[in-house]
């Protein structure tokens, strides 16, 4: 064996030996990246707690939110039935897996069974038979996660998104007035005194309804109800908000004494539109274009700055779903057409907006 050839041999196991030696650069996950500002969130359905989409959200994310499983049509939808079993699939697994639960939500205009509004005759009930039933609801649903469940979206998008009206238009407003807010946030309250509750909405960005959400938070501050927080759901998209509405929103609710929450974080890669939903036109792609992608990384970004800026104000992120392979925004508003609003593929891979928020 000549020299030359032992030589080499030992070349290449000083270089073995280096690479095994030389540290394992770990990525940042979500919750590793914000350990030190805020929980990061991921809503979710049981579809979504076994096989790799569950592996994805405990390796990601520290915060669950129930998308549906909570609300009072699936949960409650008749009188006297309860149906526990989704929803506390959710708990089970954010408790087996040291894991904080956002409730979602006690009081919203949709998904809520037509029983509560009428009674036997199918006439509308009295204010004063349906604020016993949103008692009773927020009672039942909340004392059976006390202690599991630390806040909860006690209220859902009451305010309208015609600047012209204040409160929206639902058998809420109609059968109670303005009252109904109050007393969700006073029931829930008295059903768990250390649970954080949280008035939720969209569009909290753009300054007419802002200022609207603002007053009344405002009235149920100075009038001493127990409200912690409000929630920007942040059903947002690649051109808006930009970074000043965002900020002039956090700071305008701050300013009551409010904790911060963005609590419904997607970003759509297609322009808002207005009106109701339409069918998707032969000329249209959607296809998720180098642009698109793109402008996504630049929003995430910038509104994660911002959250880490605030981070006084800000007390957690939550994002709406888990990854481009399920979205509430595929096929809404358009029919047959496919979204990318959120940091991980259809393949449960990291997109390049995802480091652009966990690299800073």
């Amino acid at each position: 064996m000549n020299q030359r050839f032992i030589y080499s041999l030992l070349i290449g196991a000083i270089v073995l030996l280096g690479s095994a030696l030389k540290p394992h650069l770990v990525e940042p996950t979500l919750k590793s990246a914000y350990k030190d500002y805020f929980p990061i969130g991921v809503a979710v359905g049981p579809r979504n707690l076994v096989g790799p989409e569950a592996e994805l959200i405990l390796r990601q994310f520290n915060s669950l939110t129930a998308e549906n499983a909570m609300k009072m049509g699936p949960i409650h939808p008749e009188e006297n039935t309860y149906y526990w079993k989704d929803a506390d699939a959710i708990v089970d697994f954010a408790q087996k897996h040291g894991m904080k639960v956002r409730g979602h939500n006690l009081c919203w205009h949709q998904q809520t069974p037509k029983w509560l509004f009428t009674d036997a005759e199918g006439k509308t009930v009295s204010k004063e038979v349906l604020l016993k039933r949103l008692k009773d609801h927020i009672t039942e649903v909340v004392t059976r996660y006390k202690g599991k469940i630390y806040q909860w979206d006690v209220v859902n998008e009451a305010i309208d998104d015609n600047a012209q009206k204040f409160l929206r238009d639902s058998p809420w407003s109609q059968i109670c007035g303005e009252e109904f807010i109050a007393k969700a946030f006073e029931y829930a309250h008295e059903a768990d005194p250390n649970a954080q509750l949280v008035y939720n909405d969209y569009n909290t960005e753009r300054p007419s309804k802002r200022d609207r959400i603002y007053q009344l938070l405002k009235k149920l501050v100075d009038a001493k109800v127990p409200i912690h927080g409000v929630g920007l759901q942040g059903h947002w998209s690649i051109y808006e908000p930009g970074e000043l509405a965002l900020e002039a929103a956090i700071d305008k609710f701050s300013s009551l004494g409010l904790k911060v929450q963005i609590t419904e974080l997607d970003v759509s890669v297609y322009p808002a539109e207005q009106g109701g939903r339409r069918d998707k036109r032969p000329d249209e792609s959607d296809a998720f274009t180098p642009e698109m992608a793109q402008k996504q990384e630049e929003q995430y970004r910038n509104v994660f700055r911002i959250f880490r800026e605030k981070k006084q104000e800000i007390t957690g992120v939550t994002f709406w779903n888990v990854s481009d392979k399920h979205s509430w925004l595929d096929s809404h508003p358009v029919a047959g057409r496919k979204n990318y609003p959120l940091l991980f593929d259809a393949n449960l891979k990291p997109k390049k907006a995802y480091y652009e928020v966990v690299k800073f």
